[in-house]
This record gives structure tokens, sequence and C-alpha cells, in this order.
């Protein structure tokens, strides 16, 4: 196998630097769509968990009567106030 290799010819440097140029390019478009399933994934637990809490203060609302706290604004997800607007 190691003969294989040393007896293969090296590329040019100006067609071997496409090749790298290339790969870096996948690589960082691999990237990028990588954070993007994930940025998404996460948006979509924060929302669910914002309903869940909301599903829990109503719940827990008619038990305690009219005095019943609501989530505190540091636990409220940052965004969640436009959300709850709509």
């Amino acid at each position: 196998m190691l003969a294989l290799l040393a007896d293969a010819p090296a590329l040019p440097l100006d067609e071997a630097g496409r090749y790298v140029a290339g790969a870096y390019v996948v690589f960082v478009v691999l990237l990028v769509v990588y954070v993007a399933i994930m940025a998404s994934k996460l948006a979509r637990i924060e929302r669910e968990l914002r309903e869940v809490a909301n599903y829990a203060e109503r719940q827990a609302a008619p038990e305690r009567g009219s005095e019943a706290p609501s989530i505190p604004d540091s636990l409220v997800p940052h965004g969640a106030e436009e959300a709850s607007d709509v």
C-alpha cells in the first residue's frame, strides 16, 4: 500500500489548490447546515417548553385561586414576549 502511494505522482500546486478550496467550501457548508438544524431544534424545544409551562400555569390557577403567580420574567426565554403577543 505504501509503495503505491509513493509511486503516485503529486498534483501540481495550482490544481491541488482547487481541491483544497473545494474541500473547505464543502466543510463550511456542512457546518452551516448543522448549525441551522440545531438552531431550529432549539427553537422548537423552547416553544414546546413554553407551551408546557403555560399549560401548567392554567392547570394550577384554579387550584390556587386568582393569586397564582406567573412565570418570572427571568425564566421566560428570550423572544417569548413577541410570541405571546400574537
